[in-house]
């Protein structure tokens, strides 16, 4: 029970880290494009993680029968995945992004039943039910313009990859550090997209970046949203069942929008008080149930 309850911190956390960035994203791309803003980010998260892991004196060893899930969770996840939601947040609106990335945890109830025979249990249908609801009640249906059609198949991707990628997260054995396995992951991301983005460095315009907002914008992607977010949502699913653990990512939409309210004055009506009620019996159902 203090395994889950602790797990249920770091994922809600990490997702509520995740729930500040598209807003970020949404500025910053405006000046970065997707694919350099996702290298920027890495770069800047791999050198927080090395300092991390030389702080904490990490073992950075790694059996060479296990380099084969980190490089697949450093491609699927941390590269496609990224690179495809970032493109589609740029194609898209907010609220086609929150809905359509919502279905993570039904794709991460699949993923798991295929690959790590965890048992589907009505409880968990159920979760997943009230969950989605509470994330359309607090977007709105009717807002959105689903003419974007090209962001939302990049946005399907993202949440397809994403939950892959979390799925195979929990093949890694619990005896390597979080931290090492996230710097690993990265580097090979880092490495991935290096060849594709060098040539294209030079359409930026670097003058903007001396505006505080990008430049705390491809900071906080790094060091928080990333280095931070990867940390706490690896070592969370490590302490959960992956399609328990799928169910965290609805906090995502339920802080974006709070924080629009909170920081930007952007209006919320009563449907986000119902909708987080939602989330929160989804969340609690999971919380409750025996590992």
């Amino acid at each position: 029970m203090k395994n889950t309850l602790l797990g249920s911190v770091y994922l809600a956390l990490a997702a509520s880290i995740w729930g500040g960035m598209y807003v970020v994203v949404k500025i910053v791309v405006a000046v970065i494009p997707p694919l350099e803003l996702v290298w920027m980010r890495y770069v800047v998260a791999i050198l927080a993680l090395l300092m991390i892991g030389l702080m904490t004196r990490q073992n950075w060893r790694i059996h060479k029968h296990h380099f084969l899930i980190i490089i697949a969770i450093g491609v699927i996840g941390n590269t496609i995945s990224i690179v495809a939601q970032e493109t589609g947040t740029m194609l898209s609106s907010a609220q086609m992004g929150a809905i359509i990335t919502s279905s993570t945890p039904a794709f991460m109830v699949i993923f798991a039943r295929l690959f790590l025979k965890e048992r589907f249990t009505l409880k968990k249908g159920l979760s997943i039910g009230l969950a989605t609801i509470g994330v359309l009640l607090i977007v709105g249906v009717g807002q959105v313009n689903l003419s974007n059609k090209l962001g939302g198949i990049w946005l399907l991707i993202a949440a397809l990859t994403w939950a892959l990628m979390s799925v195979l997260v929990k093949r890694v054995p619990n005896s390597y550090s979080q931290t090492v396995v996230t710097t690993y992951s990265i580097f090979v991301s880092l490495i991935v997209l290096t060849p594709f983005v060098l040539p294209r460095l030079h359409a930026i315009n670097f003058s903007q970046l001396t505006n505080p907002s990008i430049w705390g914008g491809v900071l906080y992607l790094g060091v928080i949203s990333t280095a931070g977010g990867f940390l706490l949502w690896n070592r969370g699913l490590q302490m959960l069942n992956a399609s328990n653990g799928g169910l965290f990512f609805f906090f995502q939409p339920v802080v974006g929008t709070f924080l629009g309210w909170l920081i930007l004055g952007e209006s919320i009506g009563v449907t986000f008080w119902i909708g987080s009620f939602f989330i929160l019996i989804g969340v609690l159902l999971v919380i409750k149930e025996k590992k």
